[in-house]
């Protein structure tokens, strides 16, 4: 039997019977049309898994009690802030989803020179909240109980000036070293993924007078989508906890 792993964003305690959000009840209740009696685990973004069992289930409502929980254990060592450009369409979308498969702590969307996405205040809004969104679901289908934040929309100069206690990566195509070739032991790291046409010269600098250091990822030039991927897969391998 498939146990479903749901998001619930409100505390969870062990004999208590909540009411599962309305996205979530009609996931559960409708697509996967789950009946009394079926277990389910949620997860709020504490680290603890919640065992549960649905005790009412309607095409409007759901209700499970909790029965016990467990501190989940699938959280890397390493906490890797990206800072993204945004990108155009569904790339941006594609990015956040595997970036927190892949282990992530937060994402910050970044608005540089050559960002190609322009849009108000209001839509903008409308977009962390569906980033959000993303970002629980993709902790439902990898495992995760600490929930990745999409921190608000900021240009890359404040960005870039903002305090950070650790290592700071951009990746460039005429940097010097490799991720490997990093020797470093720090946990905490902020990886910087500039857009399709790149940083521009000043941003670089800029980068660099804010204690970034230029990495490689190898020969071939990579898609903005790809680059910051393959840059945390590398980190993962090498500092933490993959492969």
């Amino acid at each position: 039997m498939r146990i479903s792993r749901i998001y619930h964003p409100t505390s969870l305690k062990i004999g208590e019977t909540v009411q599962l959000s309305d996205d979530a009840a009609n996931h559960v209740g409708r697509v996967l049309r789950q009946q009394p009696g079926h277990p389910l685990v949620l997860f709020n973004g504490d680290g603890y898994d919640y065992s549960a069992v649905i005790s009412e289930s309607t095409r409007k409502r759901v209700t499970v009690d909790i029965h016990s929980a467990e501190k989940n254990l699938t959280e890397s060592p390493l906490k890797i802030e990206l800072l993204q450009v945004i990108s155009r369409g569904d790339k941006m979308d594609l990015t956040i989803q595997k970036a927190v498969e892949l282990g992530v702590s937060s994402i910050t969307p970044i608005i540089s020179e050559r960002c190609g996405v322009k849009l108000n205040a209001e839509r903008f809004a409308k977009k962390i909240e569906q980033w959000q969104k993303i970002v629980y679901s993709a902790c439902e289908q990898c495992g995760r109980a600490v929930v990745p934040k999409v921190k608000e929309i900021q240009d890359i100069k404040p960005a870039l000036a903002s305090t950070f206690s650790g290592l700071r990566l951009n990746l460039h195509p005429q940097a010097p070293i490799g991720i490997r070739q990093l020797n470093h032991s720090e946990t905490n790291i902020q990886l910087l993924i500039g857009p399709e046409g790149g940083l521009s010269d000043e941003e670089i600098e800029l980068a660099r007078e804010h204690g970034f250091t230029d990495i490689l990822m190898g020969p071939r030039v990579l898609r903005t989508e790809t680059a910051g991927l393959a840059a945390i897969s590398m980190l993962q391998c090498t500092l933490g906890d993959m492969g």
